[in-house]
């Protein structure tokens, strides 16, 4: 694997990291279409744990099955491809070697009535697996906030000390932050800045839009003039929270959405410095074919080519 100038740089960013977890990292930004751009786009498959089989793929059966996810993203030329325990262990040998993969270690599910997510997996089992990373989910604002970031501080020291990357989902819920607060532009901006100081290697938020919700932050985006008027301004704006631009942020794709406005939304993500899109629901709810087409053009879209 020879590893381009862009993908050195950002690997010189995490300057306390060991050797194993560089390569690593690298293996995700280095795989697929995307190879050496700097850019990502991983499908992650949790939402059969998180919302049920039917919701999740009853629109595609196919999708039941979790070989047809690992063929999905090899197929697609992803960076890679996240999912929980056991999704990943019926593939783990079949697909060995073809595409990074990051295990997702804790979980919530549809019947949980409060904003935490239970432990469903280990550094063990991501090392058993191959795994590139680990994966964990924090809402930050819920009432179980701190527990989630001090679990994530001790699975976070375990899989670098064995050379495994982090990934942190960073969903802002709970507390008395509003349902249009969950995706506002000082929520995002401060949820990764969250995960960043947690130690993150990539960080998940959702796509922010204009809205403030804190009424402290709103004074200062006003006083000091920062401009969120476009969801590209809104992006380069979570990407400096995430010091600066050195960490890699990619962004959700969401609820399921016409084609028209997910490609306009990535293109708002690419011109705004997004490191990419970590796409779920779009993807396998649609027919393979269409799946494909459509992770094609949103790779022609980061690549600056659509």
């Amino acid at each position: 694997m020879k590893v381009t100038q862009t993908v050195k740089k950002i690997l010189s960013h995490y300057e306390s990291d060991n050797p194993g977890t560089k390569r690593n990292i690298a293996s995700m930004l280095m795989q697929g279409k995307l190879a050496g751009t700097g850019k990502m786009v991983i499908l992650p498959v949790d939402q059969g744990f998180e919302h049920g089989p039917a919701r999740s793929f009853a629109p595609n059966p196919d999708a039941y099955d979790p070989h047809y996810h690992y063929k999905l993203a090899i197929d697609a030329g992803l960076n890679a491809y996240a999912a929980p325990l056991g999704q990943l262990e019926l593939g783990a040998d079949t697909f060995a070697g073809q595409i990074p993969t990051i295990l997702k270690v804790n979980s919530s599910n549809s019947w949980a009535t409060d904003k935490d997510q239970a432990i469903t997996a280990s550094v063990d089992d991501a090392l058993k697996l191959g795994c590139a990373a680990i994966g964990f989910t924090v809402y930050p604002a819920s009432d179980f906030a701190n527990e989630l970031f001090e679990e994530i501080r001790k699975m976070a020291e375990e899989a670098k000390s064995v050379g495994l990357a982090v990934v942190i989902w960073s969903y802002p819920r709970g507390g008395d932050l509003s349902k249009d607060g969950e995706t506002a532009m000082d929520v995002c901006a401060y949820a990764a800045h969250l995960a960043a100081q947690l130690g993150a290697h990539i960080i998940k938020v959702k796509p922010p839009t204009a809205h403030l919700e804190q009424p402290e932050a709103k004074k200062v985006y006003e006083k000091e003039g920062i401009d969120i008027s476009t969801m590209a301004k809104r992006v380069a704006h979570v990407k400096q929270a995430a010091f600066n631009g050195k960490r890699i942020v990619v962004f959700s794709g969401g609820a399921s959405k016409g084609l028209d406005g997910l490609y306009e939304e990535i293109r708002g993500l690419r011109d705004g410095g997004a490191n990419g899109s970590i796409i779920g629901r779009n993807t396998f709810q649609r027919p393979r074919e269409e799946a494909l087409e459509m992770l094609s053009h949103i790779i022609d879209i980061y690549k600056g080519k659509a």
